[in-house]
Formats: C-alpha cells, sequence, structure tokens
C-alpha cells in the first residue's frame, strides 16, 4: 500500500488545514499570487516525487518495505524540534509506521537525518548503534534489515528514503547503490520544485568540472572493498582472503580514510561512484553469496532437526 501525504496533525504544524503539506505559512502576499501558487505547486511535486520514491523501492530495488520520512518541525522536541514524519509509504502491513514521527538522531532514519549520511543495520532490533524508540512498529511489520538513505542536496535534507526487508540479510552494494540511484534522481526533482519559491540567484560562469580520480587504494585494501561491497562480514572475508579479523578492519579503515566516507554504506556508493568496483561483477557477487546463505540456511534446517550444527559461509 502506498499513500500520499496526509494533510499535518495540528499538535505538530500551525499550517491551517486547507493548505497542502508542507507549503509554508509565512509565504509574503504576491498582488499576483505567483508565490503563492508556486509553493502550492511545488508541494504537489514534492508528494508525487516521494510517493513515488516508496513504490519504486519496493518494486525496484527488492525490499518488502519502502518509507519517506519528510523534514517537519515537531515542538516539543529538544534539539529545536527538527525532526521528520513518515508521510510515505509501500508494502506495509500494518500501520503503525504510518504519520510516525521521528526527531532527529532517533532510530536509523533519525541518525540519517542528524548524520546527514546514508547508514544500515542488518538486524534493526539487534543493532546496537541506533535507538531503539520504534521497536513496537518495526516488529509490527516484521522488518529486520534496514538501508536509511538522506535525500541530500546543498546542505538542504528533503527526506529520508528507508528500504526495509523482512529478513536478518547485509546490504549488498548492488542494492544500495539501487537506492542510492533512486534518491539521487528524487532529490533533484526536489531541489528543483524548491527553486521555485526561492529567490533567483545571480548568475556565475560555471568552470568545467572533472571527475576526481579514484583514490590509490593497495591490493589489499581494493580486495577487502570489493569482498564488502556484497554484503560479506568482516569474519567472512577474512576466512576467505586468509586474513585475521583485525587485518580486514584495518584494511577496511585505511579504505573509507582514502574515500573520504564515515560508514561501509558510504564506502560501497563512494566505491561505486569512483569506479573502483565493476557494477557487473559487484552483482554477480552478491547473486552467488545470496544462493550460499540461502543453502547454508536450508542446510540448517535439515541438520538442526538431526541435532548437528550447520557450517558457516565463508
Amino acid at each position: 500500500m502506498t499513500r500520499a501525504a496526509d494533510p499535518v496533525s495540528p499538535a505538530h504544524t500551525n499550517v491551517p488545514a486547507n493548505v497542502p503539506a508542507n507549503v509554508p505559512d509565512n509565504v509574503p502576499d504576491d498582488p499576483d499570487g505567483d508565490t503563492d501558487l508556486a509553493a502550492r505547486a511545488a508541494a504537489l511535486v514534492r508528494d508525487a516525487v516521494l510517493g513515488d520514491l516508496a513504490r519504486r523501492v519496493v518494486a525496484e530495488c527488492g525490499a518488502d518495505v519502502g518509507l519517506v520520512g519528510v523534514p517537519e518541525r515537531l515542538p516539543g522536541r529538544s534539539g529545536g524540534g527538527e525532526g521528520m514524519v513518515l508521510r510515505h509509504w509501500a508494502g506495509t502491513r500494518a500501520d503503525l509506521l504510518h504519520d510516525l514521527a521521528v526527531p532527529a538522531g532517533t532510530g536509523l532514519g533519525g541518525r540519517a537525518l542528524a548524520e546527514r549520511a546514508p547508514s544500515w543495520v542488518p538486524d534493526y532490533r539487534a543493532a546496537t548503534t541506533i535507538s531503539h524508540h520504534y521497536d513496537a512498529a518495526v516488529t509490527a511489520e516484521d522488518l529486520y534489515a534496514m538501508l536509511t538513505v538522506p535525500l541530500l542536496h546543498g546542505g538542504t535534507v528533503y527526506g529520508v528514503v528507508y528500504a526495509s526487508l523482512r529478513a536478518v540479510v547485509p546490504f549488498g552494494d548492488v542494492r544500495i547503490a539501487a537506492v542510492g540511484k533512486l534518491a539521487a534522481t528524487a532529490t533533484r526533482a526536489l531541489a528543483g520544485a524548491a527553486a521555485w519559491t526561492a529567490p533567483a540567484p545571480r548568475k556565475v560562469a560555471a568552470s568545467p568540472r572533472r571527475a576526481a580520480p579514484a583514490p590509490p587504494l593497495t591490493r589489499r585494501e581494493h580486495e577487502v572493498l570489493r569482498w564488502a561491497a556484497t554484503g560479506r562480514t568482516n569474519p567472512e572475508i577474512a576466512a576467505r582472503l586468509g586474513l585475521t579479523c583485525n587485518t580486514v578492519t584495518g584494511y577496511l579503515k585505511a579504505a573509507m580514510h582514502k574515500l573520504g566516507v564515515r560508514n561501509r554504506t558510504e564506502l560501497a556508493l563512494a566505491a561505486r561512484e569512483s569506479g573502483l568496483l565493476d557494477p557487473a561483477v559487484q552483482e554477480h557477487a552478491v547473486q552467488e553469496h545470496a544462493v550460499q546463505r540461502r543453502a547454508v540456511q536450508g542446510r540448517a534446517v535439515q541438520e538442526g532437526r538431526a541435532g548437528r550444527p550447520a557450517p558457516e559461509v565463508s
């Protein structure tokens, strides 16, 4: 199920009920009505783009549930009330996540909003790096793996998109890149709509931009990065390459430093954009890993019945 943005509840806004959601209530009077018309048109575009984004995350990225949070001020909250409300969704079974207010810094989406960076967890309910304010709502949807990507342009966050799965699995480079591509497309459309109500900028001749060269990674750093981008854990990478977990961690940290990123999600996106990863090779590796995991899960069920432990995938 997907739904366009509802009118914001009175508890979270001062916008009159007959004004579309997210239209500023402080737009100055315009004798010709052009400013008001532009604001309303921009709001319609935002709703259409964000609703479509939630649907496409499910249809095109293999997610079970797609959600989009819309930034809104949340009165009564600390930190100036910065937060968002989940206004768009697809694939949900219950309604606990619908219109859910998420202050900045809480949960995985609130963390993406506060840090202006994407992040993911293979098991939301067991994650130790996020707050657990929304476990009841997440449990009601039977969700585990979750990826959040902020819709960031020019320092402004236009929303946060969630891709969630009803299974405990790592997010590989292919799925992260797919969600990131949809998020980038939606962000460009949102920034364009926002420009309708912004003052016309002074035109400045732009100098040609050259693509930044890929940072020089060592052979081992590149090898570890390639396996990490397919969703392998550090122990799995260590077993495959004959290294220790600490050594794998060191290579990943070095690669993150060279690429200027803070976590594995950003690392996968930056590596793809820098041309360090071959999309076709990565997709094949992710599919191969998924097949291996399903095989191991099948053996685990069979051997569990016989009282024998099942081997791990390396």
